[in-house]
């Protein structure tokens, strides 16, 4: 299993943020301190802005901050919100019923006990954790 680009750096620039709770952060600095694409950088806070997690202001004086103490993000809750799917095999997606396997097959169940195993332990750790 391996997370988006775009979930990766979501929780990299919330990470960037907890280290700089003191002051307002921009974007711009954010992309280049990761050395990625400004334009993804203002996809990835404007969807952070749009869950509740950050709060982003524009013009001067403006900037992006954390909406809660780091304590108060759940990782595995924020990383269900920011994943398109967890398709880890195709019986996992309902719309594709193509496996000739599927009525016999008890793949589906071993790898959604091992997706529930990773949900848990992501559930008992919040940004304040992952921090120094």
């Amino acid at each position: 299993m391996q997370l988006t680009s775009f979930t990766d750096y979501s929780l990299r620039t919330l990470v960037y943020l907890a280290m700089h709770q003191q002051r307002l952060c921009t974007a711009k600095e954010v992309a280049e301190f990761y050395q990625i694409s400004q334009n993804h950088m203002v996809k990835i806070v404007h969807n952070l802005a749009k869950l509740g997690v950050i709060n982003s202001s524009k013009g001067k004086g403006g900037g992006i901050a954390l909406a809660q103490a780091p304590k108060e993000i759940n990782i595995g809750e924020l990383i269900a919100k920011l994943e398109p799917n967890f398709y880890m095999a195709e019986c996992f997606n309902q719309s594709l019923k193509n496996c000739v396997l599927l009525p016999d097959c008890k793949l589906k169940s071993v790898l959604g006990n091992a997706l529930q195993a990773f949900f848990n332990e992501l559930n008992q750790h919040t940004l304040a954790d992952v921090i120094k």
